[in-house]
């Protein structure tokens, strides 16, 4: 842990459940504010699983059942009364695969905003402006904005789904695989952007790239079976694991 960090996202004994199926076992974390935290494990392990109890898009997928708590921000987003629209504007996500809207740059961006109510011409520009300068993304297609987000290159695609995010201005951005499909150029900028990033926001990411999650984050953990193996520092988890599991899966031996 990062020693006087405040604590944003805070799990208990978290177990989740598809149908019979339990992907996650007594889960406990504590994610510190404004730092990058990686989730590593070999496919299956319930790392993606896990991420999505964070802004609750399980609750999207029939017959699942969660147990345990999940406090973001002070709050648990599993009681009663949560809504989960707000949550989610707290919460941001990018996906795997970049899913723009088959709409203009401009409509992508102010898309949230208007969800949750601003109006005003002038204020969602700057918002647009604003979101597109933080995703890296503006000085490349400024004169664009009228234009199809279907007509971006891959990466410029991805980048404007994390401007998209980040326009409603969450205080946690959930990176699911964000730079899997993309070309390691593409892949590259997405992770000098996170490094950019990791200033304003508290950012959890999903990676099999070992190199990758070394690269960008300030704390690793590692899942296996629905299981956390172990979590903590990610110089220490990639130098120095404490479990053999662990050291077995970054040197490759499994998974």
């Amino acid at each position: 842990m990062v020693a006087g960090s405040d604590i944003i996202v805070k799990t208990s004994d978290l177990n989740f459940y598809y149908g019979p199926l339990r992907a996650l076992h007594n889960i406990s974390m504590e994610i510190p504010v404004k730092q990058v935290t990686a989730l590593i494990g070999p496919s299956g392990c319930g790392k993606s699983t896990f991420l999505r109890t964070l802004n609750r898009m399980n609750d999207i997928i029939d017959y699942t059942r969660v147990e345990g708590e999940v406090i973001v921000d002070g709050r648990d987003i599993y009681e009663s009364g949560v809504d989960v629209v707000s949550l989610r504007k707290k919460v941001g996500m990018v996906f795997q695969k970049s899913n723009p809207f088959p709409k203009t740059v401009f409509e992508n961006v102010a898309y949230g905003p208007r969800v949750h109510g601003v109006k005003d011409k002038s204020e969602l520009i700057g918002i647009v402006e604003r979101s597109l300068e933080r995703a890296g993304l503006w000085n490349e297609i400024k004169d664009r904005l009228g234009d199809s987000a279907m007509d971006l290159s891959g990466g410029q695609q991805q980048r404007l789904c994390i401007a998209r995010a980040l326009a409603v201005d969450p205080k946690i951005l959930l990176m699911d695989e964000p730079a899997s499909a993309l070309d390691p150029k593409s892949t590259a900028r997405i992770e000098d952007l996170i490094g950019e990033l990791r200033n304003n926001y508290t950012i959890i990411i999903v990676t099999h790239n070992m190199q990758q999650a070394a690269r960008v984050s300030d704390l690793t953990a590692f899942f296996y079976e629905g299981s956390l193996v172990e979590f903590g520092p990610a110089k220490r988890i990639f130098t120095k694991p404490l479990k053999k599991q662990t050291e077995d899966y970054i040197t490759g031996r499994f998974g």
